[in-house]
């Protein structure tokens, strides 16, 4: 699934979205010999993590922190290596192994995500370790940035090169792939899906478990997905949650992304305009043409924020698009709209889109963790670029990309008058990279592995449900579907329902039939259980 990234080279985390996407991997690799079972791998394999206090973080005092070692190249394992970083909760109950998760993204980083939503997952701590991880690029595991470029491209007026002038734009995302390389270090040509998957492979191992038990939300259910094609005889109980695409080009996934975010755009404006304190009024239409004029007029005339960056239309459409992934956020997200439609107050938004530059940095050569506070701050969007690029083989050149823009911009315009500009700017930005692996939509398929979950929520405004139906069908017999009549990105955190049905899986192997599912969360707050 393809995330938001800021359409300005400074990839402030305001303009970011969601999580979901693909990798700057030169090919694919093959499946063959990736079992540890070669001596080269072997030292690999034989590793044990060694859990302590997880020093100079801001985590819960009950969160351990480990490392893992892989090596940079597949192709090449008794050459450099890289560290990965790892944490977990412990088992409460009786052990029988670990669970490990992955929040999606690409780019989440696991390790500050488990300890600010680990809450969540308290439950699963009955039968296992529940671990998480920053996947190679990605947080503390040799993270990539692409520095703090200003050269922008944009849709807009407002900032950096316009839509209008498509060789500047090439030239820009020429611009910023060569920043990004240069900011990035080794670790950039060989970060993505593939060699992740082959990374959760050690991490298994080096926890002890004889199979991988996985939980993947959004952009880690393709990581799942690829894992499973990879190495089927090492699947446990795997549950994917807001299921990714491994079929659809980069174009049709960002147009599937713009109609679902105006789909919940749309959805948010109905439901503020009940209100009569909704900074937009009472009449859903022309509250949602006031949206698109208060881009615009943002993107032409930046309101000051006071954190040295102005706020802009673009980072507005960042911030709705972060506040439109749960219906829990809309209150917030409403009274955050009124001080800025009413007073041009930018703190409300910016608390769903932290603005800020990244800092100059340079990728370590060692593969070792770096401090948490020497992560660049636009590590979350260069790697989801780069892991996004890295597992899509499509690369149009100059000529081709020139003729077809137009008819883009329409198709993305028509999808999605707020959030198709940004969505384009997405599909555009793996110019001038490296053409990016096969491996996904031409080997995961039919995998021969127990059963496993999918999880699709009707109302998911980043991974429609359709998706879900699909990676079922091409994963084969195997995928069992679960649907979520729901609202929002994903179903774990927000349905009780679905929150029981993994539990129940993961904890006791208890798979409900395909086909069955959960209502919208209500008075009862649960689900229907068959057909």
């Amino acid at each position: 699934m393809l995330a938001t990234l800021s359409t300005r080279l400074t990839l402030r985390r305001s303009a970011i979205i969601s999580a979901v996407g693909l990798t700057l991997l030169a090919a694919g690799l093959p499946a063959t010999a990736a079992d540890g079972a070669g001596p080269d791998l072997a030292r690999f394999y034989r590793q044990q993590v060694a859990w302590s206090r997880c020093e100079g973080l801001d985590l819960p005092e009950d969160v351990q922190c480990g490392k893992v070692t892989v090596p940079l190249d597949y192709a090449r394992p008794g050459a450099a290596t890289l560290d990965l970083a790892l944490a977990r909760y412990r088992a409460t109950g009786k052990k029988r192994g670990s669970v490990l998760l992955n929040f999606g993204g690409p780019g989440g980083a696991g390790v500050a995500e488990l300890g600010v939503g680990g809450k969540d997952f308290m439950g699963l701590t009955n039968g296992y370790d529940v671990v998480s991880f920053d996947p190679r690029g990605v947080g503390r595991s040799s993270p990539v940035s692409c520095g703090d470029g200003r050269t922008g491209v944009t849709g807009t007026a407002g900032d950096g090169v316009g839509m209008d002038d498509p060789p500047a734009v090439l030239r820009q995302l020429r611009t910023l792939a060569e920043h990004c390389a240069r900011h990035s270090g080794p670790v950039l040509p060989h970060i993505g899906t593939v060699n992740a998957s082959r990374d959760l492979d050690v991490i298994r191992q080096a926890l002890g478990d004889r199979k991988l038990n996985y939980l993947g939300f959004s952009y880690g259910t393709r990581l799942g997905a690829v894992y499973a094609a990879q190495f089927p005889t090492k699947v446990g109980r795997f549950v994917l949650d807001g299921v990714d695409t491994l079929t659809e080009s980069m174009a049709e996934q960002g147009v599937a992304g713009a109609e679902g975010q105006q789909r919940a755009l749309d959805d948010f404006v109905g439901w503020c305009a009940r209100d009569v304190a909704c900074p937009f009024g009472q009449d859903p239409r022309e509250g949602r043409a006031q949206v698109v004029r208060l881009v615009r007029s943002l993107d032409e005339d930046p309101v000051p924020t006071g954190f040295g960056d102005d706020f802009t239309g673009q980072d507005l459409v960042g911030a709705l698009g972060q506040a439109l992934y749960s219906r829990r956020l809309w209150p917030s997200l409403e009274r955050a709209l009124a001080s800025l439609v009413e007073d041009g107050d930018t703190s409300g938004v910016l608390r769903f889109a932290s603005g800020g530059m990244a800092p100059a940095f340079r990728a370590r050569d060692g593969g070792g963790l770096v401090d948490a506070d020497d992560v660049p701050l636009d590590n979350l969007p260069a790697a989801l670029m780069a892991i996004n690029c890295a597992d899509d083989p499509d690369r149009p050149d100059a000529a081709r990309l020139t003729g077809e823009l137009p008819g883009l911009r329409a198709e993305f315009d028509r999808a999605s008058p707020v959030f198709g500009r940004s969505r384009l700017i997405e599909v555009l930005m793996c110019y001038g990279r490296p053409k990016g692996t096969d491996y996904i939509r031409d080997r995961v398929r039919a995998v021969a592995t127990p059963q496993m979950l999918l999880v699709g929520t009707r109302g998911d405004p980043a991974t429609p449900y359709r998706w879900t139906v699909e990676t079922a069908r091409r994963l084969g017999p195997s995928a069992v579907v679960l649907d979520n009549r729901g609202e929002g990105h994903t179903g774990y955190s927000s349905s009780k329902c679905v929150h029981a049905k993994v539990d129940a899986f993961l904890l006791y192997g208890g798979l409900p039939p395909t086909g069955s599912s959960c209502g919208p969360e209500g008075g009862s707050g649960g689900g229907s259980g068959g057909g």
